[in-house]
């Protein structure tokens, strides 16, 4: 009896090579639609019920981040709200094995819990409805999808400006969730922090920076294969209008804490990248910086500050890079928050692993030490 494996959808991405053999399903991560980039994958099985799957995915050693796979569980739902885990994921080294019975008809599989360009919509005119908060279009995408951004108060002089950007890697489903979390307390007039916060800022959020490599279901590019978390020292109209827009919206405002948020696909934790290497930051940034990290680590025991990236990491392409740029450009503190595909080997959760929920709640969290920034002005 053989199952039917569809990926015709919002950040659908799957290679289906062979799927006669239910016990004996091979699959391959394909490449993003212009990029030379492969880890994301979001599926449907359907027929499935009752049956012993094995799935193979042949080509997980040629992937962007093979090591991603290593302590890696596959993401599973049956109705695309609740997900869960599958223990039975093992990386051989060469291939991920994966071994399954679904309880169901259908079951939906990804690298993690996706994060629906409808929600997307449903969330943003959700939130522009309070007082207080309105809906800009900082521009479109290479295939003219809006550049959505949430600006919670109104700009004025000498009122600082905070950016929160997110999904500039559109396979990173979690920076969405995150920003969900965050304006939800945002919104929430009963949250004293809240208030303060809308009080002493204006906030500027911008939820995916990539919404076309979100529903094309590419991991790192854009619809011409950009890496648009390369493209900041000099974006192009037709390559990256995306990073363009924003950066232009950026000029006009004025920025004084800049957080861009990523998902990592090798290390299990949470995690900032600074900008302390930056030239000219300065130790007066780099003093707010410590009290930054300092202040989430309170807020949130997610968060860790022993593990994360070497400062030598980026080298001669530091300032095409959002967080960098903006630090120097703007002389400000700009940080990269990182979480992980894997579980958060700080707080596992075998069931969840890092998901959708938790990174809501690290969004919420984040809204301490950005008062605590606001408050040390």
């Amino acid at each position: 009896m053989s199952v039917s494996i569809s990926s015709s959808f919002d950040s659908g991405a799957i290679t289906v090579v062979d799927a006669s053999d239910p016990s004996r399903i091979r699959l391959r991560f394909r490449d993003d639609n212009a990029g030379d980039f492969r880890q994301w994958f979001h599926f449907r099985i359907s027929g499935a019920k009752g049956l012993a799957l094995g799935l193979t995915f042949e080509n997980a050693a040629e992937t962007s981040y093979p090591g991603g796979w290593e302590g890696y569980k596959l993401v599973a739902s049956y109705d695309r709200h609740h997900w869960f885990r599958l223990p039975e994921t093992h990386f051989d080294g060469r291939a991920l094995n994966v071994s399954l019975q679904p309880e169901r008809d259908a079951i939906w599989l990804a690298y993690f819990e996706p994060y629906s360009e409808e929600r997307h919509f449903e969330w943003i005119g959700s939130v522009a409805n309070h007082p207080g908060v309105e809906l800009l279009s900082l521009g479109q995408s290479v295939e003219g999808r809006e550049i959505d951004c949430l600006r919670f108060g109104e700009a004025a002089a000498g009122k600082p400006n905070v950016w929160i950007i997110a999904r500039q890697h559109p396979g990173e489903a979690m920076a969405e969730w995150f920003t969900e979390g965050l304006t939800r307390r945002l919104i929430d007039d009963a949250d004293p922090v809240a208030r303060r916060v809308r009080e002493k800022a204006c906030l500027w959020v911008v939820p995916n920076v990539n919404p076309d490599g979100a529903f094309h279901g590419n991991l790192r590019s854009n619809a011409v294969g950009a890496n648009l978390n390369r493209e900041w020292l000099a974006p192009d109209a037709r390559r990256s209008p995306e990073i363009l827009a924003v950066r232009r919206a950026m000029e006009a405002s004025g920025v004084e804490l800049f957080l861009d948020i990523h998902g990592d696909e090798t290390l299990p934790w949470v995690f900032i990248d600074g900008s302390q290497m930056v030239p000219g930051y300065g130790d007066s940034n780099r003093a707010l910086q410590e009290a930054f990290l300092v202040g989430l680590e309170r807020a949130s025991p997610d968060f860790q500050r022993r593990h994360g990236y070497a400062e030598d990491r980026f080298g001669e392409e530091m300032l095409t890079l959002g967080s960098k740029w903006t630090a120097h450009r703007f002389g400000c503190v700009a940080l990269t928050l990182e979480m992980p595909f894997k579980d958060n080997e700080a707080a596992p959760d075998p069931l969840h692993g890092w998901n959708g929920a938790r990174s809501q709640r690290l969004g919420e969290a984040m809204l301490l030490p950005v008062l605590a920034h606001l408050e040390a002005f």
